[in-house]
């Protein structure tokens, strides 16, 4: 996030470093991930905010946001749709821009995860693509994601790949990101 805040306000890493008084070496592996920016210390933050035009507060809750086990995640997506709806559920996100967000933070089973819900169900409900995201819709996951019932099911039966069924049964607009999804709408 550092680096894309960086970026938006055209600034080079040596450039904020000169203007925040913060050494290079340090302000570099903090915008690398070498070293978290909730560890620095709070004149580091302090100074680093100032340059950057943003609160304090702002620049750690880009970094301090607890990342959920992704079947949690999942589950909380399809939660969301069942109980605001299709259509208030694609505005939500589009408005949030929780894609991108996730993206940025390199969180890309989250980020493929709502892009290929908002694809389906733009799909299923006649409304067209939202363009914005065409660079994440020529990527994918390097290995597939199953459910985990899935995954349950094949180490109980490694005769039976249930995998492979699995995929056969995906919804379209998951696959496409090498995650392996049928069931969006039954939830409890």
């Amino acid at each position: 996030m550092l680096e894309k805040r960086l970026s938006d306000k055209n600034m080079s890493i040596y450039m904020c470093s000169k203007q925040s008084g913060i050494p290079y070496t340090t302000l570099s592996e903090v915008i690398r991930g070498k070293t978290k920016l909730e560890k620095c210390s709070a004149e580091t933050v302090y100074r680093l905010a100032k340059v950057l035009d943003v609160s304090m507060e702002d620049l750690l809750s880009d970094c301090m946001e607890p990342r959920s086990n992704f079947e949690i995640f999942k589950s909380n997506v399809c939660h969301a749709v069942k109980d605001k709806g299709d259509f208030d559920f694609i505005v939500d996100v589009l408005q949030s821009d929780d894609i991108s967000r996730y993206w940025n933070k390199k969180w890309y089973p989250e980020a493929f995860y709502l892009l290929a819900m908002i694809d389906y169900l733009s799909r299923i409900n006649d409304i067209p693509l939202c363009t914005k995201y065409d660079n994440m819709r020529v990527c994918s996951l390097d290995r597939t994601i199953y459910p985990k019932d899935v995954l349950m099911t094949y180490k109980l039966s490694e005769e039976l790949d249930v995998r492979e069924q699995s995929k056969q049964e995906a919804i379209p607009e998951f696959l496409r990101f090498n995650i392996v999804e049928s069931e969006v709408r039954n939830v409890i």
